[in-house]
């Protein structure tokens, strides 16, 4: 995923955190080594903050670590943290920016920059969602990154931009189980697929694809012979979206089958009882 999502909130943050310190910018290479020769804090803040102007990632991020290398228990050393998972963030390097993050979040978990550490953290696994062919756990890390922030910070900013993303991304898990019961379904293995149908109605009911899972359940129930589930399926699918296209497929399926339309659905029907609070 593209980080252009971010770039205003972590970067308003991070002028916040700059002109906390007053600092004379000093010359600095293009390159910034491992280990560089011992100086004071002050001068290895400001090298790194060169780098950082320069937008030189991987170097000012290898420069704020130097700072805290040196300098472990300086007040440098704790904003230095920060500075380095921001970089390391924007160099794409995210294991680097969450490690940096989860440091800063241990030694200082009081600070008032912390809520920016549990930030930086969150969208470091929300840019490592994949397309829905793969394996999802960096989604659920997201997932539950986004919830501890939103759940630790809930008025700022940050809280605010996180239930944005936490929706992309319960949309994006809900996209995964609807690719692999369409696969179930293509081979004709309707439990299966009816299970992972039954997953997006159950726990993702908030996201777009609701509709298509809830017609989905109609041809599945219908292919074993269930009419009374199909039916049921087709009359939440009404109730709730009876302008889709999903529900006009539904209601033609029922009809080619000659099965009653109805909109009244089985109270008994696990669907039923996962939309209660809508009937």
């Amino acid at each position: 995923m593209s980080n252009v999502a971010f770039r205003f909130p972590i970067r308003r943050c991070l002028v916040a955190l700059i002109t906390a310190f007053t600092l004379s910018a000093c010359a600095g290479d293009d390159t910034t080594p491992k280990e560089m020769a011992e100086a004071p804090p002050e001068k290895l803040y400001s090298d790194a903050l060169v780098q950082l102007d320069a937008d030189n990632w991987q170097q000012c991020a290898q420069g704020f670590d130097e700072v805290e290398r040196q300098h472990p228990y300086s007040v440098w050393a704790r904003r230095a943290i920060l500075m380095s998972a921001y970089c390391y963030y924007q160099a794409n390097k995210y294991t680097e920016a969450i490690t940096a993050a989860d440091r800063f979040i241990t030694l200082h978990p009081g600070n008032k920059e912390a809520p920016y550490a549990y930030y930086l953290k969150a969208v470091s696994l929300y840019e490592q969602i994949v397309d829905v062919g793969r394996d999802q756990r960096r989604t659920e890390q997201a997932m539950a990154a986004l919830n501890e922030l939103i759940r630790r910070f809930p008025q700022t900013d940050y809280a605010r931009d996180a239930r944005l993303k936490l929706d992309l991304t319960r949309d994006h898990l809900a996209g995964k189980e609807m690719a692999i019961g369409r696969y179930y379904l293509r081979r004709g293995e309707f439990v299966a697929a009816i299970n992972r149908f039954r997953t997006v109605i159950e726990k993702y009911q908030t996201t777009s694809h609701v509709p298509e899972a809830l017609h989905r359940l109609v041809e599945c129930y219908l292919s074993l012979g269930v009419k009374k589930e199909a039916q049921t399926a087709a009359a939440v699918l009404g109730y709730n979206y009876p302008g889709s296209d999903w529900y006009q497929d539904s209601y033609n399926l029922l009809v080619e089958n000659k099965i009653e339309v109805t909109q009244k659905p089985d109270e008994k029907s696990w669907i039923t009882k996962a939309w209660s609070s809508v009937f």
